[in-house]
């Protein structure tokens, strides 16, 4: 089976962010494998153990990202391809990195793509459905259920609370939601391994696109943290009163009501 993982290099988020000019400053910033990408990169190599083929991991970013991408390797994959973009695209979005990797993809004879449901970075959710979309082949989004039987799969996708089960054919792409699987962690064999597992590196050139091909459809005006939370109330008193009191703050100073 031939698979590919869509993979992305994003800040961690439970460490400290900071701004600086409207951006995410990058500087101190610890930078990891998305982590809806890592249930993409287990469930790609289960599949792979089930049914033999090779997993490629393949990312659209700058060389930083060769860390993630040895990240993947050290779990299991077994190529990693880097889209390096930083000296052709000054700042791209969703449309630019599903037109790259659509390229990149059209003649891998994919049967599986397992990208992440969303990038904590982002959210938009985007990039796997437009992939898909450019390749002509089904997706099904926030799946947390697998299975694979010749040409056909059946999967159960999480849908805000309940679920539902679809049948479709491959080659297929799906989205990865939490529940999915538990993510291994790299092995010390796996890392050494990885050092040794082919990385190729390719620029836009490489699939004969212009940097007008994959010019960013959107563009993001201003990043901004949310305001402090205001430290809670306690209200004492009688019941009735604690209820008259919460009204009225409710409408004086939370003015919800």
């Amino acid at each position: 089976m031939n698979i590919y993982v869509l993979l992305k290099r994003t800040f961690d988020t439970e460490e400290k962010i900071t701004l600086s000019g409207g951006r995410i400053n990058e500087d101190g910033a610890e930078f990891i494998i998305n982590p809806y990408d890592e249930y993409a990169v287990e469930e790609a190599i289960q599949k792979r153990d089930a049914f033999g083929g090779e997993v490629t991991v393949v990312t659209v970013g700058n060389e930083e990202a060769e860390k993630q991408l040895r990240t993947a390797l050290a779990m299991g994959a077994d190529k990693a391809v880097l889209i390096n973009i930083e000296d052709d695209v000054e700042a791209g979005d969703q449309f630019t990195t599903a037109k790259i990797l659509g390229e990149y993809l059209k003649d891998k004879n994919a049967d599986l793509i397992i990208a992440g449901n969303v990038a904590i970075d982002g959210g938009s959710g985007q990039v796997g459905p437009r992939v898909a979309e450019l390749l002509n082949i089904p997706y099904i989004t926030t799946i947390t259920k697998l299975d694979i039987d010749g040409t056909t799969a059946t999967v159960l996708r999480d849908v805000e609370g309940d679920s539902e089960v679809i049948e479709t054919s491959l080659p297929l792409l799906v989205t990865a939601q939490q529940g999915l699987n538990e993510p291994r962690y790299p092995s010390l064999p796996g890392i050494m391994k990885a050092k040794k597992k082919p990385l190729d590196e390719l620029e836009l050139d490489d699939l004969d696109l212009e940097e007008d091909d994959v010019v960013a459809k959107t563009k993001t005006i201003e990043v901004y943290l949310p305001p402090q939370k205001a430290a809670g109330r306690i209200l004492d008193g009688e019941i009735k009163d604690q209820v008259q009191e919460l009204v009225k703050l409710l409408h004086t100073e939370a003015k919800v009501i």
